[in-house]
């Protein structure tokens, strides 16, 4: 049976891909929980906060999980700037947009759950877990801040309820895990891994796909 290729240490360029993925979700994700607060008619300071919740959360929860303490959303300069920035953006553009379509809501979150899914899953795997706990934590980093926005308004988690939501982003982590331990190129498997989850998400709220349930 063949071995399988060492997980690399992170270097400079994968620290580099690491970051701007993250960041780019936690753009995405702002924009989706401010839209989210200023739907349910929060003000400025509210939606700011819910922006930062929603855009964070996931990855502070990754952190504290792996030991990587303090939190990268504490110490990197750039990621509550960004999530303020955007949230305040979003807050100030809506009355002139008018209101933000849902289908714009699905694709902002979509983009959000495979950045983070993948982000999330190399994160864990240079911090050594095993590969069942890297997917895990890819799950978690993409799902856990709007665990977090919907706990604060007070609704059952969108990760319970809509069709095919963690399902897809672990399936992005998956194939990060995947692709990693093989040996192929990082900027790749992430960008695999990232457009699987944002294409199964969009398929399955367009398709209403649903998991199996009680009825």
């Amino acid at each position: 049976m063949a071995s399988q290729a060492p997980v690399a240490t992170t270097h400079t360029g994968d620290g580099r891909l690491l970051r701007g993925f993250d960041l780019a979700a936690t753009l995405v994700f702002a924009v989706e929980g401010a839209a989210v607060g200023t739907a349910v008619r929060l003000d400025i300071f509210g939606v700011a906060v819910l922006a930062c919740v929603t855009a964070m959360g996931g990855g502070v929860i990754r952190d504290v999980l792996i030991g990587a303490a303090p939190p990268a959303a504490f110490t990197d300069p750039l990621y509550i700037p960004v999530a303020v920035a955007a949230g305040v953006a979003t807050f100030v553009l809506h009355q002139p947009a008018g209101q933000i379509p849902s289908w714009l809501l699905t694709g902002l979150d979509a983009a959000g759950l495979g950045l983070f899914c993948a982000s999330g899953a190399l994160k864990a795997l240079d911090r050594e877990l095993i590969p069942v706990s890297a997917a895990f934590m890819g799950t978690l980093t993409a799902v856990g801040g709007g665990v977090l926005r919907d706990v604060l308004l007070n609704r059952i988690p969108a990760v319970l309820r809509v069709d095919v939501y963690a399902v897809a982003a672990l399936l992005g982590a998956t194939i990060v895990v995947t692709g990693i331990r093989r040996g192929l190129p990082r900027t790749m498997v992430m960008l695999a891994g990232g457009t699987a989850c944002f294409v199964l998400r969009v398929l399955a709220a367009w398709q209403h796909w649903q998991l199996p349930r009680i009825h």
